[in-house]
């Protein structure tokens, strides 16, 4: 199976529009990606990130425990490799609509906030993909309050 990932992440051999599942992996790849750069923003691999990340895929799909380590190493490499947020945000523009974009922003400030501290580098991801993606300031911000305001509930 995850080279059938891998094939799908790197580019489908059939056009998407014969191909939606391909289509909808490819963007739940984007998506966890991006879900790793802001893990790696601050330079520490922190296991309770690596968590929120696993629980976020397992709450967006029918995947099951063994796909979802499966999506979380080959996003884990497709983010190493990457060069810029791009390849990852076209994708995002491409696939998702504005509701879609706004949950990816909620969950990528839950990877944020899984180790309880927010880091300036981390902050600034988000808000480049909010840019990269189209999503307002407004949205960033209610995101971000909305993550806080839930941890502060459950402390």
């Amino acid at each position: 199976m995850l080279d059938s990932l891998k094939n799908l992440f790197g580019g489908a051999t059939a056009p998407e529009e014969a191909d939606p599942a391909g289509a909808a992996r490819r963007l739940e790849l984007a998506s966890a990606a991006l879900l790793f750069e802001v893990l790696k923003a601050d330079h520490e691999l922190d296991p309770r990130e690596v968590d929120s990340i696993a629980e976020v895929l397992r709450a967006s799909g029918n995947n099951t425990a063994r796909e979802v380590d499966e999506v979380i190493a080959l996003a884990r490499g497709q983010s190493a490799e990457s060069t810029s947020l791009y390849e990852f945000t076209s994708l995002v523009n491409e696939h998702s609509t504005f509701r879609e974009k706004c949950a990816l922003i909620r969950n990528m400030w839950r990877i944020a906030y899984a180790d309880a501290e927010l880091s300036k580098y981390e902050d600034y991801v988000i808000r480049k993909v909010c840019d990269l993606i189209h999503v307002p300031h407004s949205e960033f911000i209610r995101a971000k309050l909305a993550e806080k305001t839930r941890l502060d509930e459950s402390a």
